[in-house]
């Protein structure tokens, strides 16, 4: 009878040692920060290395729009923009007034040099100067009426012409300077009817120089003619002096 009895009572225990074992543990729970920690555990571990930064977040909603931030300060100055296109043209102005009088200036010397004379022979001797006695214009008397020459008294250009009445005969004749013949002027009688001959001609003079007008040739070509209603002229002037002369 004593072995049935106690086999009865070892499975009795085997089968509440569970559970006062699970009631133990509930009760003493060991305090981790403890050496030991009733346990039979290692010492602590190392910290471990910082993990990957997570990724960014999604954006947030806008915020209210904040209030007007007071005027900052003047900026410097920028560089010059490039030149506009011109505008209109205004309105005009009205005229202003009248300026002050200037002051009396040098007065300019001009230099004169001028004749013109015609002809009162009527049949010149040839191969001679021409002299023309009767005097339209010769006031600074640069023109002789003795010699039939013009004297430059005035170095410059000259510009010198003659308009000749033609009757009875030919006209030959030429324009000298400094016993030069410069240009010659024919003309062929017409009978029973008055011709004209003409010339004309720009000349450099120098001081001293002189120029007439003469019939070329034997003197079957001397039919220059005048009277009284009738001329033969020959003139000239000075166009402008040399720049040497003041």
């Amino acid at each position: 009878m004593r072995a049935p009895a106690g086999f009865l009572l070892c499975s009795l225990l085997l089968l509440l040692a569970p559970h006062c074992t699970e009631i133990a543990a509930e009760d003493i729970q060991p305090d981790p920060k403890t050496p030991c920690a009733n346990w039979m555990g290692g010492a602590p571990g190392y910290p471990g290395h910082n993990g990957l930064p997570g990724r960014d977040g999604k954006d947030g909603k806008d915020g209210q729009k904040g209030e007007k931030g007071e005027q900052g300060a003047q900026g410097p100055k920028g560089d010059q923009g490039e030149t506009g296109v011109p505008g209109r043209e205004g309105p005009r102005g009205f005229p202003g007034y009248p300026g002050q009088k200037g002051e009396k200036g040098e007065g300019a010397f001009v230099h004169r040099s001028a004749f013109s004379v015609g002809l009162t022979e009527r049949v010149p001797h040839p191969n001679v100067p021409i002299r023309f006695n009767k005097i339209f214009y010769n006031e600074q008397s640069h023109y002789d009426t003795s010699t039939g020459k013009f004297l430059c008294n005035i170095p410059g250009t000259y510009y010198f012409a003659y308009h000749l009445t033609v009757y009875l005969t030919d006209v030959k004749v030429s324009l000298y300077k400094k016993d030069k013949a410069v240009i010659f002027t024919y003309d062929q009688f017409q009978e029973n009817n008055v011709d004209q001959a003409s010339g004309s001609v720009l000349l450099h003079l120098n001081t001293g120089d002189e120029v007439w007008l003469q019939v070329y040739g034997e003197g079957n070509n001397n039919g220059i003619y005048a009277d009284n209603i009738n001329d033969s002229t020959f003139m000239g002037f000075l166009l402008y002096p040399d720049p040497e002369v003041h």
